[in-house]
């Protein structure tokens, strides 16, 4: 009987190293599912853009677009989420027109037509190879950027608010850090901390931000818990704001209508001026 105990806890104890060793190993194919090259871009939707092409930290070259916009407020720096490609971010690209506000948006390496492959510190180098080219290409004071992150893209737009002195910060629909994601989303208890080699902890970083930051977050997310909102904005420095929008994770933006438009056209005054 005891032998038969044995060899059933080594046996659990094997299969919970096996699946340790296959999230640590394979983490990146759960966090990152990059879009192929795509046939859209801005001209599709009416707007004029220019192809950017980025030269991040490590090499390699990052595809992007810098749309334009009459009498620009300002510009926004835009971080998208962990699947698909600035293809599929034309309705944000309306949305921020409409707004007088020209846009930064880019593929992070490995996505759409950009060179590598991603991963945290790729992902870091990217959002500061953006920020170079506004403020050393096109020459646009720091204090006239709008950093915009949303999903994954929100945790990429809070490192790069750690390092730049920018007018604001845009926090959609993100995440504390991928190992708080991790342990909601798996059935059994793991070392998820020292498992993680991409960590993206935004909940460490957002007391050390000196700019205005709008968390927008619905309680109705099935990706990305409404928690992960909450904490983030109780955690960050002031000002801050937590705005509650409605919707799922990927079309939160769209179904809320003025309760996100109202909140955004606020801040982005607020920030930047009337």
């Amino acid at each position: 009987m005891k032998m038969i105990i044995l060899r059933i806890v080594l046996l659990l104890a094997v299969g919970y190293a096996g699946i340790c060793v296959l999230l640590y190993l394979s983490q990146a194919k759960l966090i990152y599912f990059p879009g192929p090259p795509g046939v859209s871009s801005p001209r599709d939707i009416g707007l004029a853009f220019e192809e950017v092409w980025l030269h991040p930290a490590g090499g390699g070259r990052v595809h992007g677009w810098f749309v334009s916009a009459p009498d620009a407020r300002g510009a926004v720096l835009f971080c998208h989420g962990n699947a698909g490609t600035i293809d599929d971010r034309l309705d944000t690209l309306r949305i921020l027109h409409k707004l007088r506000l020209a846009v930064l948006i880019f593929d992070y390496r490995g996505y759409g037509r950009s060179d590598g492959s991603p991963s945290e510190a790729n992902t870091y180098a990217d959002a500061e190879a953006a920020w170079r080219h506004l403020t050393e290409r096109r020459g646009i004071a720091p204090d006239r950027i709008l950093l915009w992150g949303r999903s994954l893209g929100g945790a990429v737009a809070v490192e790069l608010a750690t390092r730049h002195a920018a007018a604001g910060l845009v926090v959609e629909s993100s995440f504390t850090s991928i190992p708080d994601m991790a342990a909601g989303t798996f059935p059994i208890p793991l070392p998820f901390r020292l498992l993680c080699r991409h960590v993206y902890d935004s909940a460490a970083k957002v007391a050390r931000l000196s700019c205005p930051t709008l968390f927008l977050h619905s309680p109705e997310d099935d990706i990305i818990p409404w928690r992960h909102g909450e904490r983030l904005f109780a955690a960050a420095a002031e000002p801050k704001r937590l705005v509650r929008i409605r919707g799922d994770h990927n079309h939160g933006f769209l179904q809320s209508g003025e309760a996100y438009l109202g909140p955004v056209r606020a801040f982005v005054s607020e920030v930047l001026g009337p």
